[in-house]
């Protein structure tokens, strides 16, 4: 599932493309992706909208509208939005549909630009609000975004008094917005600390090491453009390098890079989740 890294790729590079256009053509072709509303009656309300600003909020991209209206967009797991040349096959309107595959909706700006949104699991979903709505959606859903005005003491006292396993803990959305499950693999295994640690056990250097991890991680995640595992593409169409410097992700059984130790996985949370037994200590049983 695309994380905070991806969703901030994908916004910065549909902010150009998007800030200033108005739509003059919409086309909702899944009935899933606005449900529990008419795909009909939504695109018919999105038609004409000018966008002022592409914002993210979590794992949220945000399109805010002159109106004041926003539309919230979830990829979920498989979620994409194509641009330019990736988004060609359906700039001809219906008869080049085709050229997509699982296309979900397509937008025609006022400079003639197609934007298609793509999703093979149909799980992403756009949520039209009205004016005044967007704040309070986002706090009943959000925690604090771990890039901004997001201190070691926010994360301590969030962390205190929940006996969950700190991964488990990390994973929550109303703890840090954005993180998932490979940033906060990458996050436990730089900070040294093991997954299944019982949140509150957690003592200030390591919440302070933590902090500090989770922002590292997800820094070098938006620099290498996210990271492409199966679906996720930028909407340019390119890949994301991310993968290619995962830690720990994805590579039990290979060495630590830290200590060499073969690096292990488990299940968290109900969550694949990869490890170094030497150097993230398991708590006492």
């Amino acid at each position: 599932m695309p994380e905070l890294p991806e969703v901030e790729t994908v916004r910065r590079q549909l902010e150009p493309a998007l800030v200033g256009r108005s739509f003059t053509g919409v086309e909702i072709l899944d009935h899933r992706l606005v449900q529990p509303r008419d795909r009909g009656e939504v695109a018919a309300e999105l038609l004409g909208e000018q966008v002022v600003a592409v914002g993210r909020r979590g794992k949220y991209l945000l399109v805010r509208f002159a109106s004041r209206r926003a539309l919230v967009v979830h990829l979920r797991m498989t979620g994409a939005f194509l641009i330019g040349a990736a988004a060609a096959g359906g700039a001809d309107g219906p008869s080049g549909l085709a050229a997509i595959p699982h296309l979900r909706a397509l937008l025609v700006l006022d400079d003639g630009a197609a934007v298609a949104f793509r999703d093979v699991r149909r799980f992403g979903t756009w949520t039209l609000l009205e004016p005044g709505e967007l704040r309070p959606y986002l706090a009943a859903r959000l925690g604090p975004e771990p890039l901004g005005a997001f201190s070691a003491a926010d994360l301590g006292s969030r962390l205190a008094r929940r006996q969950a396993p700190i991964k488990a803990v990390i994973l929550d959305q109303s703890t840090v917005a954005g993180v998932g499950n490979i940033y906060a693999d990458e996050a436990l295994w730089r900070s040294r600390i093991h997954p299944l640690r019982p949140a509150a056990d957690l003592d200030a250097a390591e919440v302070r090491s933590l902090h500090r991890a989770i922002r590292a991680a997800l820094a070098v995640g938006i620099a290498r453009q996210g990271a492409t595992l199966r679906d996720y593409r930028a909407p340019d169409g390119s890949s994301g390098g991310m993968q290619d410097e995962f830690k720990v992700y994805g590579r039990d059984g290979e060495p630590c890079p830290r200590c060499g130790r073969a690096l292990a996985k488990s299940r968290v949370a109900g969550r694949g989740t990869h490890f170094c037994p030497r150097c993230q200590r398991a708590p006492a049983a």
